[in-house]
């Protein structure tokens, strides 16, 4: 049968480690993020946060459709960041606002550095 693809399935082991991670990770830095997002950042009462977790999840859906990637931490911050600002500019505390772009920035490379790092490692260790 040429030209029929096979269908790209993720295995079951993949998606529970990642869940298991994910999950580890809240339990290590949620609270830290979620302070510094809903007090550090700008001060959240529960219908900004309503607003925010909104906003967010209509550009997260809107992005799915057309098939484009995006971070959730990324959108959520940015949506709680206007939210913020429509209260007020000054109730943004953009040195904070700064601090997270500048950590987004460094992510990418070295996430990638990480990475490079750790299969170079193995590769050595598989010889």
């Amino acid at each position: 049968m040429a030209g029929k693809t096979k269908e790209f399935t993720v295995p079951f082991w993949v998606i529970f480690l990642c869940a298991a991670v994910m999950g580890i990770g809240t339990i290590v830095g949620g609270w830290r993020i979620i302070k510094t997002l809903g007090v550090k950042l700008t001060k959240l009462e529960p219908q900004h946060g309503f607003a925010a977790e909104t906003a967010a999840a209509s550009a997260i859906e809107f992005a799915s459709r057309l098939g484009i990637p995006l971070s959730t931490t990324h959108t959520i911050s940015t949506a709680i960041m206007g939210v913020g600002a429509v209260q007020r500019r000054q109730a943004v505390r953009w040195s904070v606002a700064q601090n997270i772009v500048v950590a987004w920035l460094l992510t990418f490379p070295v996430c990638g550095l990480i990475s490079f790092s750790i299969t170079k490692l193995l590769i050595y260790l598989g010889r």
